[in-house]
């Protein structure tokens, strides 16, 4: 027996849920069938959101030979099968374009990849990939280039809720569902149709009771449904989410980001260590105790280990979150590594160099070197540090934000130090 998904599979544009972007009657893809204009192109979305759907309406809307692939179960005899097929096609007496559906793309390598674009430049084929993952990162770009993106969303509230209706009536059962185990079923797909078909299966089927409630779906139901997917699209998306929430001053929205990841199964110290790089990136001398809370937390996780240190990890994201915000450093950092790109390699100056032996110490290295601590105020007034001819080069400027005031009034006054001297 065919699983609900595929059964409840659409046939038409017509009867794609969600998607209305691309599939509306005025929408790109609804124009491409009816214009007759068949293109290659990539489907990039999370999973359950149609692509596979969608690319075999479009293979079914023309007059095409059509050869599908999946980059999960096909190698490189695959490929080369595949690719040969369409040669043959293209030497055929039927004037017929091959259309080579690759799902998960993304999922093939560089020289796989490759193999494609010889045939997709001459016409031999037209390419329809399907991936999860950012084209842009997984994806080589002279295949990219000769490809339309179009990008797929997640399904929307009500999306899954005119889906779930079409499954409910799809089934011959005299089960009956609560509006609060329906509504839990919408919570878990996490806006993926297939994952909600699947779900509404795993409990009709499994639930023996007439009554389907919440406490039947909990029990069916594996604890662990939300989307995550380790170092792919989405892994990135909700780190992302996490360090701007932080940058952005929202505990509460720093909390969540974190609390989804950590539930979805993403290493603590994985989300420890971007949070230590937050503390120097976006908070920076602003709050010098930022990168010491964060550490500690981090020591404290690897001693107590999950859950219990998981509670010091959200001490640091609210820590990190409130605290006074400077990219002061990462500005500066950034203008360096620039400056030094572009400019030349200078000498140290004489009097900045080590003299550990006799003939550098008779060469001059370090003679005219002032020592600053034994100067007023620990400091040498328009001493050279720069290498000579270069001249004073301005990196660092602090922020108005925690402890960069401090070291506002600091550089003030020893800049104040400096004039004095030079009117002496």
């Amino acid at each position: 027996m065919q699983p609900l998904a595929e059964l409840l599979r659409p046939k038409h544009l017509s009867e794609v849920v969600g998607q209305q972007h691309l599939v509306a009657p005025d929408a790109p893809l609804a124009r491409l069938i009816s214009q007759g204009k068949l293109q290659s192109m990539i489907l990039w979305g999370p999973p359950g959101v149609g692509k596979t759907t969608l690319a075999n309406i479009i293979i079914q809307s023309f007059d095409c030979h059509a050869i599908k692939l999946s980059a999960v179960f096909s190698g490189v005899k695959d490929i080369k099968d595949a690719l040969e097929v369409a040669e043959e096609n293209a030497r055929g007496l039927f004037d017929k374009p091959t259309v080579l559906f690759v799902d998960e793309i993304h999922r093939f390598n560089k020289s796989q990849q490759d193999a494609f674009l010889h045939h997709l430049e001459n016409g031999t084929i037209i390419l329809i990939g399907a991936t999860t993952e950012n084209p842009s990162f997984e994806i080589n770009n002279a295949l990219l280039s000769r490809m339309h993106v179009y990008v797929l969303e997640a399904l929307t509230r009500n999306d899954l809720t005119l889906l779930f209706d079409k499954a409910l009536n799809s089934v011959s059962s005299t089960k009956t569902i609560t509006t609060e185990a329906r509504e839990l079923i919408l919570d878990l797909c996490d806006g993926d149709a297939r994952r909600l078909l699947n779900i509404f299966e795993l409990v009709f089927n499994a639930a023996n009771t007439d009554i389907v409630d919440v406490t039947v779906v909990k029990q069916i139901v594996p604890k662990n449904l939300q989307r995550f997917d380790k170092g792919g699209e989405e892994f990135y998306n909700q780190i992302s989410a996490l360090h701007k929430s932080v940058r952005g001053s929202n505990p509460d929205a720093a909390l969540y980001w974190f609390g989804r990841m950590l539930t979805s199964g993403a290493d603590p110290l994985y989300i420890g260590r971007r949070l230590l790089r937050m503390a120097w990136e976006d908070i920076g001398f602003a709050d010098t105790n930022a990168a010491t809370v964060v550490n500690n937390a981090l020591q404290t996780y690897e001693r107590l280990g999950s859950p219990e240190g998981e509670l010091a990890l959200a001490g640091a994201v609210i820590y990190l979150a409130v605290t006074n915000k400077s990219n002061s450093i990462e500005l500066a950092y950034n203008q360096l590594r620039d400056y030094l790109k572009s400019g030349a390699s200078h000498p140290v100056p004489v009097h900045l160099r080590n003299a550990p032996t006799k003939l550098m110490t008779d060469l001059g290295y370090g003679r005219e070197y002032k020592y600053a601590h034994d100067f007023p105020n620990h400091y040498v007034p328009n001493e050279q540090y720069f290498p000579d001819g270069l001249g004073e080069q301005k990196f660092y400027h602090p922020s108005n934000q925690g402890f960069e005031l401090r070291i506002n009034e600091r550089l003030d006054f020893l800049r104040k130090l400096d004039e004095q001297a030079k009117n002496k």
